[in-house]
């Protein structure tokens, strides 16, 4: 399973970080428009109406990267130190920006309520016609991780976390999937199969095709993970240096051509048909994991690395624009006809007001991941990592 000793770190694969980079803005892109509208432009409608599909995309890219890093030190994960050494640098990872998003949206709900009662009007938060779970319930299964847990009966507070939820629940369940992929070839596609098998019985019992969230999101990320591990699994049994880059590059554009396909020939979304996109865009992650060929080479680039870095601020920061977004809506926005430079102000914000919420959530996904998410894992890592003084013996002063 490659040549890394045990207490070697894989080298980390640069196509599959760059291949972070457009997903959370289709995420944005999906969630404004099943709140707002779509644009009438056939192929930008159907991957915006596919945009949550791409969690199944980062679940599995979840498990397949965790396993290529940690596949060779499988037993230590089954001892008390290594199992509690890897939740706490996972939680050093995805804890301190959800965190911050939490109070962030506990700031502009308090800010909102407090303008509405000053201004003498009712806050979107307390209009019927606008039902974020704002509870208290909410928040603290929000702060323990556990709101995607099938726990609750709605979105809370910052939506998009019922990922970060999930991930920390795979990331508690670790250890057994790198315990069954351990061994011959046959255990990861054991494992993709399952997985497949997973999201299929998801589909069957679902109204939503794959959307599923705060209720069997956690099926969901589990079926994704197994592909995830899976694939890395296979991976490692048929890594080597031999195959040509021509190869690769052909993969991956056949690849890339194929979910073009399919996003195109598979109907609208939230049906049983969300199986081919979802397995369309996994396949792509161990064909771009050896960082060679086209499409690798693109991904490798400084905008996608870039945009791959700043992916998790911007799928956690867009709930706070997404909301805010709707409160300028309520108090600012003019009548639909009236005229702002010749044109109504309907037909002007159309297509204006997608493109500075794109715009936003990438600036402030960039804003998040420089200045909360990798500063705040620097510093709980110095915290975390230094020496405890030890007390000492009786009688020394």
């Amino acid at each position: 399973m490659g040549t890394h000793s045990a207490k070697q770190k894989p080298a980390t694969i640069a196509a599959l970080a760059g291949a972070r980079a457009i997903p959370p803005l289709l995420i944005v892109l999906y969630h404004y428009c099943e709140g707002h509208h779509y644009f009438g432009v056939r192929l930008l409608d159907l991957a915006a109406t596919r945009g949550y599909l791409w969690v199944e995309f980062f679940f599995a890219l979840s498990g397949f990267i965790l396993t290529h890093v940690y596949a060779r030190r499988g037993k230590e994960l089954w001892t008390r130190t290594g199992y509690f050494g890897f939740l706490k640098s996972r939680l050093i990872r995805l804890y301190p920006l959800h965190l911050f998003m939490l109070l962030a949206l506990l700031a502009l709900v308090i800010g909102v309520r407090l303008a509405a009662d000053a201004g003498g009007y009712v806050s979107i938060y307390d209009r019927p016609s606008y039902h974020p779970n704002m509870t208290v319930e909410g928040f603290f299964a929000s702060l323990f991780l556990v709101n995607g847990w099938n726990t609750l009966s709605s979105l809370t507070w910052n939506g998009a976390s019922w990922f970060v939820s999930v991930e920390f629940a795979l990331c508690l369940l670790f250890p057994l999937f790198i315990k069954l992929q351990d061994g011959r070839a046959w255990r990861g596609v054991a494992l993709v199969a399952a997985g497949i098998a997973g999201l299929l019985l998801l589909l069957a019992t679902s109204r939503y095709g794959l959307d599923l969230t705060y209720r069997n999101g956690i099926f969901r990320g589990l079926a994704n993970f197994a592909i995830g591990v899976g694939l890395a699994r296979l991976f490692h049994a048929v890594q080597t240096d031999r195959i040509p880059v021509w190869v690769h590059s052909v993969i991956q554009l056949a690849l890339v051509a194929f979910l073009l396909f399919i996003f195109t020939n598979s109907g609208w979304s939230h049906t049983g048909r969300d199986i081919y996109s979802a397995l369309a865009m996994q396949a792509l992650i161990p064909a771009l994991a050896f960082d060679k060929g086209i499409v690798a080479d693109l991904l490798q680039r400084r905008l996608p690395q870039h945009l791959g870095e700043w992916s998790y601020g911007i799928y956690l920061g867009q709930t706070f624009w997404l909301q805010y977004m709707r409160v300028i809506e309520f108090r600012f926005y003019p009548a639909p006809d009236t005229l702002v430079f010749g044109t109504p102000f309907s037909s002007l914000v159309f297509w204006l007001e997608p493109t500075l919420l794109v715009l936003v959530c990438t600036a402030w996904g960039a804003l998040l991941a420089q200045k909360i998410e990798i500063p705040a894992a620097r510093w709980l890592r110095r915290q975390l990592d230094r020496p405890r003084p030890t007390a000492p013996p009786w009688g020394i002063s």
